[in-house]
This record gives structure tokens, C-alpha cells and sequence, in this order.
């Protein structure tokens, strides 16, 4: 990926949602212009959430996912329905899909209830509308559309442009942290899990918000770390560096340059800071037999010492000295019941939506399961998350009278 392309987690994701038949798939390929779907009078030829990012005028960078219909049958069915419902977690624009003829079902109003919920901006497209009169006066969120006509396409498309700006824009990644003119240096360690030829995904999007800000991104391994910190005229603004290398870093690093990782840096762009730094002290509750979930963003091929699968696990049994179960997730797997977990270990969620993050943090408060970040676990094992927090002075404040 080059530092100019936007990754689908940054981009606005559009749900297709409705019954079977409605011609979600037909509008689909309308509005993208593209075949993205199959299509057929078949009831349910949809059957797995079909994703498709690309740029889409006049809204820029979307994601545009089609959903199955939400009345399919059977047990296929309902994982289908159940999978359909879980694209919810990722959306930030709804278009319902119904068909005109047939009017507002009970599910329908069940979905557009949903979205309410949710909070998630919604436009209701009544497809076929060759097929019936079109009222006079109809919700302002509500459009006639014609999938096999092409008809009021356009006019849609405004609609959903009109909701993609009603979306609060993106939290800060690292620039209300730094000044223009500043050196930040990024600790980029290069082991055997690292990406042939290129940057992991978190190192880049610092990079570019660096740039952006105006600011100097020094790159370097741990193993040069001192030595670039030696060539420095003067110390830098701040060090980021990747968690599993927190230990000898927070070593190298002088005590008056401030310190934190990517990971902590995520936790607060895509989740909640303070809900991770808090849930951090249940690693000290562990008991012999507890699990702890284990839950990754991305996915990708397990390596010898990959950092969530070998280290993690390490890391917490020697902290806490207890026998612990792990179980681990990757991608879009998050369990819906998450009671039998003492605690969840989240990535920092580059890969997933802001909107995706906030839903698994929402689903564990409301099971009462703590929630901390890789860096957070990582910083609290080592003992040093009082300094990886000093760059958040407020939050810092409050974790230092919470240890009093």
C-alpha cells in the first residue's frame, strides 16, 4: 500500500440491507457502476456479504458492501441473517432496500429501528418504483428508484453523499500530540513476521499523519535506535515504538523524551484509550484457569514468535504467574458472548473501522468484561506504562491517582 492510498478501514462503509428480492444486488451494480454482485430472480442468490472499496462520485473512497436478504430461511439462513446483522458492526451509511411494490414489511421497519439504535444514518430506497405510482409526498429520507431502469440513480447517490458528510470526522492519530518542525522518531523493528519489502500497516498511517502535520518522521530499528538518537542535534518531540520491542526502547530512550507505541496510539484513534488503560488492571486479577481472548484486527499467517499468539501469551503467564487459557480471533471473528472471558487483549484495530472497534468495546461493557490494547498489556507487563502515557497528560493524571 503507498502512503497516498486510503486502506478500507478509513473509508466510509455503505450496507446494502433487505428483504430477498428487493434488488439490493441490482442497485448495488447500479450505483457502482460495476457488475459487483450476482444477479438473478433466484430468491437469495446473495449469500455472504459481498465488499467492494472503491471510489465512488461524488463520495470519494467507500467501501460498498451488499448484504443477504434479511428473511432468508432454514439454518443456512439464519447464518446468513446472522452474518448480514454483523455487517451492522461495520456500517457507517445504510441504504434499506425495498421493494416498492410490496411496501414497508415489519422486517423492514425492524432494520430502519436498528439503525436508530445504532446510530447510523440510513436512506430508504423504494426499488422498483417503474413498477408502481410514486406519491406526491413521501419521507425525506425515502427515494424511488428504478434498479432496472437506471431511474433516480443519481439522485440516490446525492442522498447517500448527503448522510457520508453527516460523519464526524476522524479522530487524530498522532498530530494534536506534536508540533510543526518536530522530529518524531518511529521504532520499526524488522523481525520474521515483518511484511517483505514494506511497512506494517500502523507505521505507515503514522508516517503519513506526521507528514501531514508538518513534522520530521525519523525511521529506525531498535537494534540502531541509540545510535540514531546520537545523530539527533537535539532530542526528539516523541518516540513511537512497535510494543513487543517497549521493553529495551523504554531502556535506550532518556526518561525526559516522551515514549508510547503505535498500538497505544490506535487504541485511542479507533477505540478508547481509557477503557483499555483501565481494563489493563485486571491482568492483575488473573486466577489460576481464567481466559483471556485474544483478538486481532487483521489476518494474516502465524509465524514463530508472532507477537499475539506466542509473546502475549508468555508475557501474561509470567506477569501474573497464574496458569491462563488463551483463545484467540482474528479479522472479523469476535464472539457475541464474551462471558466466559476474565479479560480481552485487542490489537489496535488498524485494519478495522472506527465503527467496528466502538461495537466490540460497546458488546464487552455490556457483558462486564474488561477490555485493555496490546500496547497497554504490553506497557503494564513491563512496568512502564507510566511513561508510555505521559504523552496524554490528562488521562495520565487520572491512571497515577487511580495507582495512589
Amino acid at each position: 500500500m503507498s502512503l497516498n492510498a486510503q486502506v478500507s478501514a478509513e473509508r466510509v462503509h455503505i450496507g446494502f440491507f433487505g428483504l430477498r428480492n428487493a434488488g439490493k444486488s441490482s442497485l448495488v451494480n447500479r450505483v457502482t457502476g460495476q457488475e459487483l454482485s450476482v444477479v438473478s430472480e433466484v430468491r437469495g442468490t446473495t449469500t455472504d456479504p459481498v465488499r467492494k472499496a472503491m471510489e465512488l462520485l461524488p463520495l470519494g473512497p467507500v467501501v460498498i458492501i451488499d448484504t443477504p436478504g434479511l428473511d432468508d430461511e432454514g439454518t443456512l439462513g439464519e447464518e446468513r441473517v446472522r452474518r448480514a446483522r454483523r455487517v451492522l458492526d461495520q456500517t457507517d451509511i445504510a441504504v434499506l432496500v425495498v421493494d416498492a411494490a410490496a411496501g414497508l414489511s415489519q422486517a423492514d421497519r425492524g432494520l430502519t429501528q436498528l439503525f436508530e439504535e445504532r446510530h447510523i444514518p440510513y436512506v430508504i430506497a423504494m426499488n422498483k418504483a417503474d413498477l408502481v405510482t410514486v406519491p406526491e409526498n413521501i419521507p425525506e429520507n425515502m427515494i424511488f428508484v428504478s434498479a432496472r431502469e437506471n431511474g433516480n440513480i443519481h439522485a440516490l447517490k446525492e442522498k447517500i453523499a448527503a448522510l457520508v458528510r453527516s460523519v464526524p470526522p476522524a479522530r487524530e492519530l498522532i498530530a494534536d500530540l506534536v508540533s510543526p518542525g518536530d522530529a518524531v522518531v518511529l521504532v520499526t523493528p524488522i523481525d520474521s513476521a515483518a511484511p517483505k519489502g514494506r511497512l506494517i500497516l500502523p507505521q505507515q498511517q503514522t508516517i503519513r499523519s506526521l507528514l501531514d502535520a508538518g513534522c520530521i518522521p525519523v525511521v529506525t530499528r531498535e537494534t540502531e535506535l541509540a545510535r540514531t538518537l546520537s545523530l539527533l542535534r537535539e532530542p526528539p518531540a516523541l518516540v513511537v515504538t512497535d510494543s513487543q520491542a517497549f521493553g529495551m526502547v523504554s531502556r535506550i530512550v532518556p526518561d525526559s523524551v516522551r515514549l508510547t507505541s503505535f498500538s497505544i496510539l490506535f487504541a485511542r484513534y479507533k477505540g478508547d484509550l481509557r477503557t483499555a488503560v483501565l481494563g489493563a488492571a485486571a491482568l492483575r486479577q488473573l486466577k489460576d484457569g481464567d481466559t483471556v481472548l485474544i483478538s486481532e484486527g487483521c489476518t494474516h499467517h502465524r509465524q514463530c514468535g508472532d507477537i499475539g499468539t506466542e509473546k502475549l501469551p508468555r508475557w501474561v503467564r509470567q506477569y501474573t504467574g497464574r496458569d491462563i487459557r488463551f483463545v484467540f480471533t482474528s479479522g472479523g471473528e469476535f464472539p457475541e458472548n464474551l462471558s466466559p472471558y476474565a479479560l480481552i487483549i485487542h490489537c489496535g484495530a488498524c485494519m478495522l473501522g472506527e465503527r467496528e472497534m466502538q461495537s466490540r468495546l460497546r458488546r464487552a461493557a455490556e457483558q462486564c468484561i474488561p477490555v485493555t490494547n496490546y500496547g497497554i498489556a504490553i506497557a503494564q507487563i513491563h512496568g512502564i506504562l507510566d511513561r508510555a502515557l505521559r504523552p496524554f497528560s490528562a488521562l495520565h493524571a487520572e491512571w497515577k491517582k487511580q495507582q495512589q
